[in-house]
């Protein structure tokens, strides 16, 4: 536990940095907020060297049971420094709301208890798009470099093809030679995704944080009304473009770029079903539209429909139309979408393509067997066969994740929150894609929950970001027994 607290010091230590982006936009702008950042990151870095410090006799290599422990501290302790900018520059902003808000960026989900956006303070606006960023690359890092390791819900399957040493002894290195890989990748990519925005008419600062919010699959937007905002056909298309990457694996991304091939993805099953499962989407809910004649065209009704569910599906949560006044089967289906779209290794939530496949085919397996019971049948997936005990991890994974959403769906309705709301809400909290149902859909935000209500959805997005098991394992005494 001691060596797991001198590593969570050292961590918040360096999270102290990375108000130098809020400082630096305060200082551009002119919003008065300077000095609330170097008080947040006296505070972050000051407590963080004295735990750092005072435990550094028990610092040690860091084995795989640790990392359970340290993932989910981070998370929290993370959101908890990240609240204090919110606390003191926004009036009347309760603690409770600002750790949602906090938790809210730093899981990339994007749900938000704050309104008039467009009146922010600039540097706010881009900390909170900020919280986005670095919580996307510490996810991309987790997928790739840590939860294979721990063999997390059939995670393990990754073991061999994630990139960089494996030690099965220790974290660190793995981390650290994953984390320099993706570090580049993932600034490149957002580089380029900026520029983009830019040229297509948005100000430096809003492509800057939408920038942040894009490859991070995140949600925040500078604006109240999110996407729709701006009205921009070509930036809706930009922002498309980047979802599809975001959402997919970045140690392919990584190895697409080394060999200036798009042959990891040809081979990648995941991308596969991905672009498959968004295409049938996409297209079944724009000749619905069409059919109902909620728009004046079918153009309109694609572009419209295309943006929308893609943002869904990856998890982004952005918003362009408030897709909840669309006939019943589009909303629903878009939030089933964002249980299962995402690949291994990508910032979006969910359960991930690669569960959803295995699963299918294992049903598959065992309707074959049903007619031919002696035969063998092996699952794979990309060629490869699946293990069984992946298969069994895997659902393991599903059922601790549907009853994880079940149990705390009926925790908000036990708070007197109604069922379209409180399911929304969890679907939208624990796949980490923000917009629900209700009072918390699409156009709206998640000011109206009580205190009850906005911790029980912190907790979702904290559980669901971490892949279920990294939290509730905690919480079993077999994890505390030496």
């Amino acid at each position: 536990m001691l060596g797991v607290a001198h590593v969570l010091g050292s961590l918040l230590a360096i999270f102290g940095a990375t108000y130098v982006l809020p400082f630096i936009t305060s200082l551009v702008t002119g919003d008065g907020c300077m000095l609330d950042y170097v008080i947040a990151a006296g505070l972050s870095s000051g407590v963080g060297l004295a735990i750092s410090i005072a435990t550094r006799r028990h610092a040690r290599e860091l084995k795989p049971r640790d990392g359970f422990l340290l993932a989910t501290l981070s998370w929290v302790l993370m959101s908890a420094s990240a609240t204090i900018p919110f606390l003191m520059t926004i009036p009347g902003l309760s603690f409770t709301d600002a750790y949602f808000e906090a938790m809210s960026g730093f899981t990339t989900t994007g749900s938000t208890v704050l309104t008039h956006l467009d009146d922010l303070p600039p540097s706010i606006n881009l900390w909170r798009h900020a919280l986005h960023w670095f919580g996307g690359l510490s996810i991309i890092v987790l997928a790739i470099a840590v939860l294979p390791l721990l063999g997390v819900g059939g995670m393990q399957l990754y073991k061999a093809q994630a990139p960089g040493p494996v030690k099965d002894e220790k974290l660190t290195p793995r981390i650290t030679e994953t984390a320099k890989m993706l570090w580049v990748v993932y600034t490149l990519y957002t580089l380029i995704g900026i520029a983009a925005l830019r040229l297509c008419g948005m100000t430096w600062l809003d492509a800057i944080c939408h920038g942040f919010s894009v490859m991070a699959l995140g949600g925040f937007s500078t604006h109240d009304a999110s996407i729709g905002y701006y009205n921009s056909p070509a930036i809706e298309m930009v922002l498309i473009v980047l979802m599809l990457l975001a959402s997919l694996n970045f140690a392919r991304h990584f190895l697409a770029l080394r060999r200036l091939s798009l042959r990891p993805f040809r081979q990648d099953a995941e991308a596969k079903a991905i672009f498959v499962v968004l295409g049938f989407s996409v297209l079944a809910i724009t000749l619905l539209l069409e059919w109902k004649g909620v728009y004046p065209d079918f153009l309109t009704t694609l572009r419209h429909v295309a943006f929308n569910v893609v943002s869904a599906a990856t998890t982004t949560g952005f918003v362009s139309q408030n897709y909840e006044s669309w006939p019943a089967f589009a909303p629903i289906w878009m939030l089933f979408l964002a249980c299962i779209v995402c690949s291994t290794g990508s910032t979006g939530g969910g359960i991930k393509m690669f569960r959803t496949l295995l699963l299918a085919r294992q049903a598959g397996r065992e309707l074959k067997l049903l007619v031919h019971p002696n035969a063998l049948w092996p699952v794979r997936i990309g060629g490869r066969p699946v293990p069984d005990n992946i298969g069994d991890a895997v659902l393991g994974f599903i059922f601790l994740y549907f009853m994880t959403a079940v149990t705390l769906t009926f925790a908000l309705l036990a708070t007197g929150l109604d069922f379209d709301s409180s399911f929304g809400a969890i679907i939208g909290s624990v796949n980490n894609l923000g917009p629900g149902l209700g009072v918390v859909g699409p156009t709206t935000t998640f000011q109206s929950l009580t205190d009850v209500q906005t911790w029980i959805c912190t907790f979702a997005m904290l559980v669901g970001r971490l892949e279920v098991f990294s939290v509730l394992v905690l919480f079993t005494p077999a994890f505390w027994r030496k």
